[in-house]
């Protein structure tokens, strides 16, 4: 008996995959645009993110628009995940908490 397995429940289906339906680059961050998609309220993702503009300022917070809610990414501690983390676009495995607005990058994998 390897023990009772009735909460594991995150992600049984497997990890949704989202491609961007592109980005905004405004003054103070970079938002991701990921439309109106049926996602688990708590559990990972993996996103394809296209490759941010040269001229982008690297510093900017990146940010993701979910089902018409923007949520910052960060990394484990909260700090912020910047356009430089993410200039030459690729793929992104993330954390999502829709109950308590995290949402943190695990592993990014550069194009």
């Amino acid at each position: 008996m390897f023990g009772s397995f009735v909460n594991i429940t995150t992600n049984v289906n497997g990890i949704p995959y989202f491609t961007s339906t592109g980005s905004t680059v405004g003054i103070d961050s970079v938002i991701y645009a990921l439309g109106f998609r049926r996602i688990p309220a708590i559990g990972y993702l993996t996103i394809s993110v296209d490759a941010l503009p040269s001229d982008v300022t690297g510093t900017l917070p990146v940010k993701f628009t979910l089902n018409g809610s923007t949520r910052a990414l960060t990394y484990f501690g909260g700090t912020p995940v910047t356009a430089a983390d993410l200039q030459a676009g690729g793929t992104i495995t993330a954390f999502f908490n829709g109950y308590t607005g995290t949402f943190q990058i695990i592993s990014p994998t550069s194009a």
